[in-house]
């Protein structure tokens, strides 16, 4: 059986707390907080210890709306 990633979010989500695993050139990474903003193709959640991380909506390989 094949494990599918699947993004599951969208800019209707701002607000919500998410978790998005990122392709990045060094590898996955993943960020889990509250999707701030969504804009021009750029993803901005906010950490727990309020850390802002933005990234380009092209490298999520995973994301979906978590419980609070």
């Amino acid at each position: 059986m094949a494990f599918q990633l699947k993004v599951t979010i969208t800019p209707a989500d701002v607000g919500r707390r998410v978790t998005v695993r990122r392709a990045l050139p060094e590898g996955f990474r993943d960020v889990v907080g509250v999707l701030e903003a969504w804009e021009n193709g750029v993803l901005s959640v906010r950490k727990r210890d309020g850390t802002l991380v933005e990234f380009p909506e092209r490298v999520m390989a995973a994301a979906k709306v978590v419980p609070g």
